[in-house]
């Protein structure tokens, strides 16, 4: 990624704080190929304080996430095809259908997570399930990059 980039980002959380950090972090986790783990540490760079920086973070991946079962749920026919042609996507529905709810365990990790909750609303997982292990793991995630990198 390009300095340009980056300092625009920067811009971005100067100007609009948490709400900007909102929708990077809802973004990054639904269509932008871009880490919400670096839009959380330069939140935090910018100036917004860690605990806000999670807070506004979790609210927008979990969200993303929300969104991304919705997907899965409501247009499950019509992205069947695109899961068959996937190797990701295939691989992991495959998982998916076989160990069912822990497949959840990977989804706050980076590429495959995103793919995980697209497919637990496609299998039809129950909801309330999947937010409880999926929004606990993203938080984690985040909690620990930021307390972990400030030791």
């Amino acid at each position: 990624m390009s300095l340009d980039f980056f300092s625009s980002l920067t811009q971005l959380f100067l100007n609009y704080g948490g709400l900007s950090l909102l929708l990077v972090s809802f973004a990054a986790a639904t269509i932008l190929p871009f880490s919400s783990e670096a839009a959380l540490m330069g939140a935090i760079w910018s100036g917004l304080p860690a605990a806000e920086a999670i807070l506004w973070a979790s609210i927008g991946n979990c969200g993303a996430c929300a969104f991304n079962y919705g997907l899965g749920y409501w247009f499950g026919k019509t992205i069947e095809t695109r899961i068959a042609e996937s190797k990701t996507y295939s691989a992991w529905a495959e998982r998916t259908g076989r160990w069912g709810y822990w497949v959840l365990l990977f989804s706050f990790l980076p590429f495959v997570g995103d793919p995980i909750t697209v497919l637990s609303g496609f299998f039809r997982q129950k909801f309330w399930i999947f937010a409880s292990i999926v929004f606990s793991l993203r938080i984690l995630r985040y909690i620990a990059l930021v307390y972990g990198l400030s030791l």
